[in-house]
């Protein structure tokens, strides 16, 4: 943007010297000119008067007196009679001369001078001209360089503030410039800057009071079930499904630990080396009396033995989200596919149905985005439960709609705690 407001500048400024400065040298040489053959011509005619006042008073005309009067003039004086009478120097042959002729009681008289003289003359003002033009083109490539860091110097910093919003940092910088427009922006950008703090502050508290407003009462509940597997009458079937039960509040405790971690845009450190086969089992019998209730299967495929570095209750809750997802949007069989991938663990989930629309496959983990049949908040919170343990949660296929768990290798996680227990070498 500087050099655009220089070069601006500089054109507009180029432009008008130019309109101002040609017809001013024009007009110069030829006013120069013009007050050459003027002067000339009355040199001429004061040179009768004085010749014709001589030949009244019946003396001599002295040529080499009229010399000295007119230096640097050639001087032709033709007398009546037709004696001619010449004063100064004679120009050489071929010689480029200005010439004026006067004639008064007889006598005439022509004066002839160099023209080289002029141009010379001429030459100096169409230099000091052009010197003037220079001076102020340098004047205004000063003043455009000023203007342009004032006026581009602001706009950075104001791009600075607002990358800064972006990012979260949402302290306002208190900078004005002196441009009333960019005061104005530095004053909204401030403003905002206000805002988003209030509303990040907001969303923090409202994170911790509901981590703490949860918590409290999934702790009385597994408590609770705690209560009744002792007291049950038939303990075996009743220990079976509240283990079960104490399984899941547990594992919604996890996930909203990790929730208000991400909230507070740090990592809750929970994610170990832990067998993956395990938690996809866990998930697989859990959802699958609801699948079979839908004429529905889910089937287990891949490697097996497979570890990463994920928290087992984040894990847990992809899986399920991904489940819940197949059986609202997705039709036929589900699959879970365990693999090694490229330097990660790899969980794919996909079921047999129409899939992803096109509209909506670049949009899928976006807050929101949903076909119609569900709130749009699962895919993306699965995504961020996969992030905040360093994996990800990617689109594999969209028609049918798979999806891939990407997950650290476990020996990343060994790598790790050397580094720890053994130090730098």
């Amino acid at each position: 943007m500087r050099r655009r407001l220089l070069l601006s500048t500089l054109a507009v400024a180029v432009v008008a010297i130019l309109l101002l400065g040609i017809p001013l040298a024009y007009a110069t040489h030829k006013l120069i000119y013009e007050e050459a053959r003027q002067s000339l011509a009355r040199e001429a005619a004061s040179i009768v008067g004085g010749v014709t006042l001589n030949l009244g008073a019946s003396e001599r005309v002295d040529g080499g007196k009229i010399a000295q009067t007119y230096p640097g003039r050639y001087i032709v004086i033709t007398l009546p009679g037709g004696r001619t009478v010449t004063a100064g120097a004679k120009p050489a042959a071929g010689t480029d001369l200005l010439t004026a002729p006067a004639t008064a009681g007889g006598v005439h008289v022509v004066v002839e001078r160099p023209a080289r003289e002029v141009r010379d003359e001429a030459l100096r003002q169409l230099l000091l001209i052009g010197s003037l033009a220079l001076l102020g083109v340098a004047v205004t490539v000063g003043l455009a360089m000023f203007q342009a860091r004032k006026l581009t110097l602001p706009l950075v910093d104001l791009a600075e503030t607002a990358d800064r919003l972006g990012t979260g940092n949402a302290r306002p910088r208190r900078r004005r410039y002196g441009i009333p427009e960019l005061d104005r922006v530095a004053e909204v950008l401030d403003r905002s800057a206000v805002r988003i703090a209030d509303l990040l502050a907001a969303s923090r508290e409202f994170a911790s009071d509901a981590s703490h407003q949860l918590r409290t009462p999934l702790t009385a509940l597994s408590m609770r079930l705690e209560e009744m597997i002792e007291a049950a009458e038939y303990p075996d079937v009743v220990r079976e499904e509240g283990a079960a039960a104490i399984a899941q509040a547990e594992r919604l405790v996890a996930v909203v630990e990790q929730l208000l971690a991400r909230a507070r845009h740090d990592r809750t450190g929970q994610a170990v080396a832990a067998p993956i086969d395990q938690i996809i089992a866990q998930q697989i019998e859990e959802w699958r009396p609801i699948f079979r209730r839908d004429g529905r299967a889910i089937e287990l495929t891949g490697e097996r033995d497979l570890a990463a570095v994920t928290s087992p209750e984040g894990l847990s809750q992809i899986v399920a989200t991904l489940l819940d997802n197949s059986l609202v949007h997705g039709s036929g069989t589900v699959t879970i596919r365990t693999k090694p991938g490229a330097g990660s663990v790899v969980v794919e989930v996909g079921d047999e149905g129409a899939g992803i629309p096109p509209e909506l496959e670049a949009r899928i983990f976006e807050r929101s985005v949903s076909s119609g049949k569900g709130t749009g908040l699962g895919l993306y919170l699965a995504r961020s439960l996969a992030v905040v343990d360093g994996g990800r949660l990617e689109l594999v296929g969209a028609r049918p709609a798979v999806f891939g768990i990407f997950l650290r290798p476990a020996a990343e996680a060994r790598l790790a705690e050397e580094r720890v227990v053994i130090g730098p070498t």
